[in-house]
């Protein structure tokens, strides 16, 4: 039987795993697999930057809810890398990450000196839930199947293999080495949990007089939207989220409290009886799940449902621990929930948290004056939302950019929110659209970011225009770092201190020169047909709309972000 290169079983393990598309940057070592890329029916997708890759592989895990592969080469672009792995790790993303390594003479033991050698397993090791190297070619299978399986056990998270330019070149007889499907060495979704804990929990929901239901992450993971709904529904519950699983209640739903409107969100948190928190930890820009936020811990009941056992009570003491998957055990929940009682209809506190919510409403509708012929940040983000159709997916980058496009963008279908909620890390959005618009290409993507943070990925845009993805981007142009010149401000450090860009930049002819539609948005009237030709272009194209730098200043919830991340004592 004729022999089969490392490359080769690393094109066979992946497809099998049902892999069709790799993010990453060209290296020599990857000769081997790019020569039967076409015979496996997989293609690679070459970025400019190999962080950026790791980012599209983050966006396309996010949309199709399933791991992605991004692929490093050797020394620098490994360690080019890192950055998106950490804030998929961050994310909690499933990303199968891999590079190459030099030969396995040269990396063990190190003689110093070699060229592009460094010690990429001490360096991913802890930006990953797994990493290893691959040191015999007959092992590459068997660990492929450890990756997935780690990246995709209890809390989803990016793993790491290495694989030495010998192995990856070396041959073998595929005879001796077994590839099998997933369905043959992983577990199947997880099950609804402990029946007793579900009668308990359901008990517990339907005796309640003010519930609320929140949403982690893990509910978008595991699909589970239509029956968190349909729970929150039966019960007439309040529906709160984490910034990072957005979408999972369309945000124009009444009983739904929005991440930024905290008098009402946190006044049926803390009123609350009864709390259901599925798929999430309650973290840091959630108040750790304390009072005054939430409720008194030894009288407010806590139900945790989540598929990794160590989130439970990770950060707030909880009545029930479910351990189960998040779709499982909602549906379990709602059909014992349903025996015990009739659809509740909406207490009246309701009253109270409608009436915060229009108080919040008028509060941040002030924010949208402008003078005369001047692009406010938060009116151009309300006419972008308006442009697109509804289950559109929104990719949010930048400062006080990502604030204004928080409080104006509602997010109204699932999986259509692409944001480092966790990590904020800066030039993730343009990436994150390519990633976004290759999962799915029948879907609308538009990103809204600052002129600060599309620079740090802006090259991306060859890689939209080479693979004719018509994404649109949306450059909210101030002039400068907003975020950093409104700290600088209310911190009262005597002056702006290297807050300025340079005035007169083009992004728009960036963008054309990179073969994309590019324009200039200074009028407030153009900004609708501007998204109109923007669109009718059939290109990538990239929008440089002039705002207020004097509005962007002071985003709503720019306080509210401040003290939920700078509160004393945490």
């Amino acid at each position: 039987m004729t022999e089969m290169t490392g490359g080769e079983l690393l094109l066979k393990c992946l497809r099998q795993e049902g892999v069709t598309v790799l993010f990453g940057i060209l290296d020599g070592s990857f000769n081997p697999f790019l020569a039967k890329l076409e015979e496996y029916g997989m293609r690679f997708v070459n970025a400019r930057h190999e962080a950026a890759a790791a980012h599209m592989a983050e966006a396309y895990a996010r949309i199709r809810g399933e791991p992605a592969v991004v692929i490093g080469g050797i020394g620098p672009g490994a360690a080019n890398m890192v950055s998106g792995v950490v804030t998929a790790f961050a994310e909690g993303s499933p990303l199968i990450a891999i590079t190459s390594q030099r030969r396995r003479n040269i990396i063990y033991p190190d003689r110093g000196g070699s060229f592009q050698n460094v010690d990429l397993l001490g360096l991913y090791r802890p930006v990953t839930k797994w990493s290893a190297g691959v040191r015999e070619w007959r092992r590459l299978p068997e660990l492929i199947r450890r990756a997935y399986r780690e990246a995709t056990c209890g809390r989803p998270g990016p793993v790491y293999l290495e694989i030495p330019e010998d192995v990856s070149r070396g041959t073998g007889d595929p005879a001796t080495v077994d590839i099998w499907p997933p369905s043959q060495y992983r577990a199947g979704r997880a099950g609804a949990g402990d029946p007793a804990l579900i009668a308990r929990a359901a008990e517990l929901l339907a005796e309640a007089e003010r519930p609320v239901l929140h949403a982690g992450a893990g509910v978008s993971w595991s699909g589970a939207w239509g029956e968190f709904l349909a729970l929150a529904e039966h019960l007439a519950a309040a529906m709160t989220t984490s910034l990072s699983a957005r979408g999972v209640v369309p945000e124009d739903h009444s009983r739904y409290f929005h991440p930024l409107n905290r008098d009402a969100l946190e006044a049926a948190r803390r009123e609350a009886d009864v709390v259901l928190v599925v798929g999430g930890r309650v973290g840091e820009l959630d108040n750790w799940g304390r009072a005054p936020s939430w409720g008194d811990s030894a009288v407010q009941k806590v139900i945790q449902v989540d598929v990794e056992p160590t989130s439970i009570g990770l950060n707030r003491p909880v009545e029930l621990g479910i351990v189960g998957d998040a779709r499982a055990v909602l549906a379990a929940l709602l059909a014992e929930t349903a025996k015990l009682c009739t659809p509740k209809i909406e207490h009246d506190g309701f009253a109270k948290y409608h009436a915060l919510t229009q108080e919040w409403r008028e509060q941040v509708a002030v924010t949208l004056y402008s003078e005369e012929g001047q692009i406010n940040p938060g009116r151009m983000v309300q006419v972008v939302r308006e442009f697109f159709p509804p289950d559109a997916i929104t990719v949010m980058d930048g400062g006080n950019t990502s604030l204004w496009t928080a409080t104006f963008n509602p997010i109204l279908a699932p999986r259509s929110y692409l944001y480092t909620a966790k990590f904020g890390h800066l030039g993730t959005g343009l990436p994150y659209a390519i990633g976004a618009k290759l999962a799915a290409p029948d879907r609308p993507v538009y990103l809204i970011s600052g002129d600060g943070a599309i620079g740090f990925n802006i090259q991306e845009l060859e890689t939209a225009r080479r693979y004719d993805l018509p994404i649109t981007v949306i450059v909210s142009c101030d002039r400068g770092w907003g975020m950093e010149r409104s700290s600088q401000l209310f911190a009262q450090i005597g002056g702006m201190v290297e807050c300025d860009l340079y005035p007169e930049t083009r992004y728009d002819l960036v963008a054309q020169a990179f073969g994309c539609y590019g324009e200039k948005v200074e009028d407030p009237d153009q900004l609708r047909p501007a998204l109109e030709r923007a669109t009718a272009s059939g290109k990538p194209a990239l929008l440089q709309v002039m705002v207020d730098p004097m509005n962007n200043l002071a985003p709503p919830g720019l306080l509210t972000f401040g003290s939920m991340v700078y509160r004393s004592g945490d």
